[in-house]
């Protein structure tokens, strides 16, 4: 399992996924998951991936190869991030139908994910989930975010925090106790944690960090985000506690009989 999640919003792209593998409790291992493929002054494109590691380096080969291979269809010569993404999505379809009757055989889980996030110049920057089936959704407005893999302890703090109006900065910060509060939640999702921005527009390379286990920064963070959380714990107001119980909540209260009028 892992852990790598999109972020789109008015002024560009943030980008992040921890580094951990595993194949049960006493095999795991460290891969990256976030990858660059951008061009200079035409397109940003970053990809994460989640799922079966076999699958997704497998995928990722196919795309490098098809741009060494200057292919005609490759990450740099399609001409929209939807097409990209059907693309993508194509060779995740190919790669899993080639190896699905051995996998099947040895009960192997053969699904992954990928995220597709970044801008090709003319268009509008767009951050794609593309499922195991090949298909995809994007993010919106509305819904500035995208996960994949184990999505569930980093979510509330996006769903509480993140607008498409929200800043690259504090989206970045986001993003990261996304990643930490997974981590503290979960073994399966562990450091180094990537992160990628984008500027909207630029059509640069994406600035690209890396945080390993220990990593001041994060300690830091991590402490004064629990210290932060305890306050506001502390001021939450109070319980009333009612003496007045509705009688049927009541634990010493009796059944009351119904009269029969009641049964008309």
């Amino acid at each position: 399992m892992t852990y790598c999640l999109g972020i789109v919003t008015q002024a560009g792209l943030i980008m992040a996924a921890d580094s951990r593998t595993n194949a049960g409790i006493d095999y795991i291992s460290t891969y990256q998951k976030l990858f660059d493929f951008s061009l200079a002054g035409d397109r940003t494109i970053v990809i994460c991936c989640s799922g079966n590691l076999s699958i997704t380096q497998a995928v990722l080969s196919q795309l490098r190869r098809d741009l060494a291979g200057h292919s005609d269809l490759n990450l740099h010569t399609l001409p929209t991030m939807y097409d990209l993404a059907r693309y993508l999505g194509q060779k995740v379809r190919q790669l899993q139908e080639s190896d699905r009757n051995w996998l099947k055989q040895d009960g192997i889980d053969f699904y992954c994910n990928f995220l597709l996030g970044g801008q090709i110049r003319g268009g509008p920057i767009e951050l794609y989930l593309i499922y195991g089936q090949g298909n995809c959704i994007h993010a919106t407005p509305e819904t500035p975010y995208l996960q994949i893999g184990e999505t569930k302890y980093g979510k509330p703090i996006l769903d509480r925090t993140i607008s498409f109006e929200t800043s690259l900065d504090m989206a970045a910060k986001c993003a990261l106790m996304s990643l930490d509060s997974t981590m503290r939640s979960n073994l399966s999702v562990g450091p180094p944690l990537n992160l990628a921005r984008y500027e909207r527009d630029s059509f640069v390379a994406p600035m690209l960090v890396q945080f390993p286990a220990g990593h001041e920064y994060l300690v830091e963070m991590r402490r004064r985000w629990e210290i932060s959380l305890k306050d506001a714990f502390m001021r939450l107001p109070d319980i009333e506690w009612s003496q007045h119980l509705p009688r049927s909540l009541s634990p010493t209260s009796e059944p009351v009989p119904l009269d029969s009028s009641e049964l008309r």
